[in-house]
């Protein structure tokens, strides 16, 4: 490019501070008195692309192609401004982007956008062919093959671009290629460790591996949103694992409800003697040890030793999702029902027997129908 006039240079320093408004009102007046240069053409069109307009800007890129018929930025701004806003088309744009490609061989970023706009018109034109059927495993080759190698030409001339990654990996995906797909996923993270898509799609991996119990999930997405803390399928993520350690809560109260029951000899059992009432306070205090383990066990160590993303997200999640309310009063229903039947002197077992079965009753009626919430 050539040396920038002053007001071209003023508008870029202004797009910087992303006051694109006056920049376009520089970069028109300037082009008022000099209609011949493309660079201010070219920063008026991205102007318009930042500001929502892409039919201003492919006037602007079309009174550059007047000046410039084959400048390789001019024909990119054209692209991109076709593939823009509510009326974008991509097969306006592959033609234009084989232009760039042909007017600068070796920039990067011609052959990326080329990928993805291939990559999508394939895709259109084998579903006009073929209706809304997916393409059989030996039919992909076919639909991705060029898509594919224009990736794989952007990647070799810029290796270290994430756009360049991005586009590969997206023609990877639709290629159903699972293992590129997950290379070019770590490679975009070498790049950019925040870039919130693949540190999602890595993350989730990670915590849907076999053997992964919740705890450790939400543990993996809590580490990925403190890189990434707007991606919304890492706090879904999040919001799953943290629900699914809250289900578990309730059956160590359901455990405790058992036990109580089990320590007063509720129901009688042939050969044996059922303990006589009221049990004695030594016995009764003696039943809260069992119950205290399983807390401090289950319950106590397996919150405190996680993230502390992951222990302010069960709160935020129990005001945010009538579940979670749920889950944590039924388990704290159940263990008023297991205090109640060992700390009271009870004479008799009816009303004993009644509050175990109303401990294990509301959970159990539940607990199948809130699985959905783990998904």
């Amino acid at each position: 490019m050539t040396t920038l006039h002053p007001a071209v240079e003023q508008a870029l320093a202004l797009v910087d501070f992303k006051r694109y408004d006056q920049a376009r009102a520089l970069l028109s007046q300037h082009l008022v008195e000099d209609p011949g240069d493309t660079r201010a053409w070219i920063e008026l069109g991205y102007c318009h692309l930042k500001m929502q307009q892409p039919e201003q800007a492919l006037e602007a890129a079309d009174e550059a192609l007047k000046i410039a018929p084959e400048d390789f930025y001019v024909l990119i701004l054209r692209a991109k401004a076709l593939t823009s806003g509510p009326n974008s088309s991509w097969r306006a744009a592959e033609p234009v982007l084989r232009e760039a490609v042909r007017a600068d061989p070796q920039h990067w970023y011609g052959y990326t956008m080329l990928a993805d706009a291939v990559c999508r018109m394939s895709m259109v034109r084998y579903f006009q062919a073929n209706g809304s059927r997916k393409p059989e495993p030996h039919e992909v080759d076919l639909v991705y093959r060029e898509a594919a190698d224009l990736a794989s030409e952007a990647l070799r001339l810029g290796p270290e671009e994430v756009y360049a990654h991005e586009i590969a990996h997206q023609i990877a995906t639709f290629s159903g290629d699972i293992a590129r797909a997950d290379q070019l996923e770590r490679a975009i993270l070498r790049l950019d460790p925040t870039h919130a898509e693949a540190l999602a799609a890595q993350t989730r991996k990670a915590a849907e591996a076999p053997g992964v119990k919740a705890p450790r999930a939400a543990d993996l997405y809590a580490t990925g949103l403190a890189s990434a803390p707007d991606s919304t399928e890492l706090q879904r993520g999040l919001d799953q694992a943290t629900y699914r350690m809250l289900r578990g809560v309730r059956w160590l109260a359901l455990l405790c409800v058992c036990l109580s029951g089990a320590g007063m000899d509720l129901f009688a059992v042939e050969g044996e003697v059922q303990r006589e009432l009221p049990l004695p306070l030594g016995q009764r205090l003696w039943d809260l040890v069992p119950m205290t383990a399983i807390w401090l066990v289950g319950a106590l160590l397996r919150f405190r030793r996680r993230r502390a993303g992951v222990r302010l997200n069960v709160q935020s999640l129990i005001r945010r999702r009538r579940w979670a309310r749920i889950v944590v009063t039924q388990a704290a229903w159940a263990m008023l029902c297991a205090l109640l039947i060992t700390q009271v002197p009870w004479d008799e077992r009816t009303l004993p027997q009644v509050l175990l079965w109303a401990g294990i009753a509301p959970t159990f009626a539940t607990i199948w129908f809130d699985r959905n919430e783990t998904r």
